[in-house]
């Protein structure tokens, strides 16, 4: 089947996201999985016929697919429709004539519902790795690393054990390749500095596995012994049943405790921002609905004062 002109530039805006804008192997999988769907559906060849009626119809065919309860969400739809108008836009970056980008709308989605846990609950997650084996030590280091610092699962994976903990902060390479700086607790530090301590493998990670069938595999592959992030999953769920907490615990649900700790003991949104590695400060405004105990405070002093 011969590679049609829209084919070929959507090979090369792949080529685009993954070198010049530095996004991430996994985030160019997902822009070619919704974009070769686009264009599977509406079989358009050359980006000069692509119109709103195409895009009209490609939108109704996913608002009719099948979800996980019902059908599609709006907010997975909107994945397909940002795919699309980003490579709108870079077509008319390249002065190709195709759709204008600024047709593309995106569905009205209602406000993000947060999954949060509790601080005691928070608490029981963090001290449930209580002895002193490897293993122990590597988990209690882990959950202190991943409150501290607020840091995503796929950046905890990526760290070395070359950390300077003589000092409270290190330098992280999040999304986009963007670096920005974190922050060490006092108990982060120890926690890490007592799992260092007793490692005796040379592997440069700083979260290494340690069950045999994982290590056999490792060196089956001759790969090095790092954690995937699946397994990082596994094991905060781990703790999250032993620590009797019900609702699901990810490594994400630990970052957004990060986020409110700091918004609800007095910390601004811009900073809180720079410590997550948003790009936008509407990302990070998600949490202000859940941590302005200023208004709450209004609220309290100033409503319903007149009613016996």
């Amino acid at each position: 089947m011969a590679t049609t002109e829209l084919q070929r530039l959507k090979t090369e805006f792949l080529e685009y996201l993954e070198i010049e804008k530095g996004r991430s192997i996994k985030t160019v999988e997902n822009y070619d999985r919704y974009l070769s769907r686009f264009l599977a559906h509406t079989k358009v060849a050359s980006p000069a016929r692509l119109d709103e009626r195409m895009v009209r119809e490609f939108r109704l065919h996913l608002n009719r697919q099948p979800g996980v309860s019902g059908t599609m969400k709006h907010k997975t739809q909107n994945y397909y429709m940002i795919s699309l108008r980003a490579f709108l836009k870079f077509l008319r970056k390249r002065g190709v004539e195709s759709l204008n980008p600024e047709r593309i709308e995106l569905a009205k989605v209602g406000a993000r519902d947060l999954d949060l846990i509790s601080g005691e609950e928070l608490e029981r997650l963090i001290k449930g790795p209580k002895g002193s084996s490897l293993t122990d030590l590597r988990d209690r280091a882990m959950l202190e690393l991943f409150f501290s610092t607020g840091l995503r699962v796929s950046e905890l994976c990526n760290l070395n054990r070359d950390l300077d903990l003589s000092r409270d902060e290190f330098s992280v390479r999040g999304k986009g390749e963007k670096v920005r700086v974190v922050f060490l607790s006092p108990a982060a530090k120890r926690a890490i500095k007592d799992y260092l301590d007793k490692r005796g493998d040379v592997d440069e990670a700083l979260f290494v596995q340690y069950s045999p069938a994982s290590r056999n595999a490792a060196k089956n592959k001759k790969e090095g012994l790092r954690l995937t992030t699946r397994s990082v999953e596994r094991t905060v769920k781990r703790y999250a049943i032993k620590a009797g907490i019900t609702r699901k615990v990810t490594p994400h649900i630990i970052r957004h405790s990060f986020a409110t700790d700091l918004l609800e003991n007095g910390a601004d949104l811009r900073s809180v921002q720079a410590m997550l590695g948003h790009a936008n400060i509407a990302t990070t405004q998600v949490y202000t609905h859940v941590t302005d105990k200023h208004l709450r405070e209004v609220h309290k002093a100033f409503h319903g004062k007149r009613r016996k």
